[in-house]
């Protein structure tokens, strides 16, 4: 089985802690992220000074942010169904 492999290109703000991701296969998904702030990695994203930190990583090609939190890019690209 195949499975296809996506890549973020770009987050751009449109909320405290929505994003827009557009990705390499031209979907654009915007995502608001603060429902799922939670726990030892993500808790602290729940501050806006420390979300507003997110990058598109040019190696992994998903966003990150400094205390190493992440999300895998086909869990961000097909958002809706997970």
């Amino acid at each position: 089985m195949i499975h296809p492999i996506y890549r973020v290109e770009s987050a751009e703000v449109v909320a405290p802690f929505t994003r827009l991701l557009r990705f390499d296969d031209g979907l654009e998904r915007r995502i608001d992220f603060s429902g799922v702030l939670t726990g030892a990695m993500f808790g602290p994203l729940r501050d806006a000074a420390v979300f507003s930190q997110v990058r598109v990583d040019p190696e992994v090609h998903t966003i990150v942010w400094p205390n190493g939190a992440d999300f895998d890019p086909a869990t961000l690209h097909d958002w809706p169904a997970h």
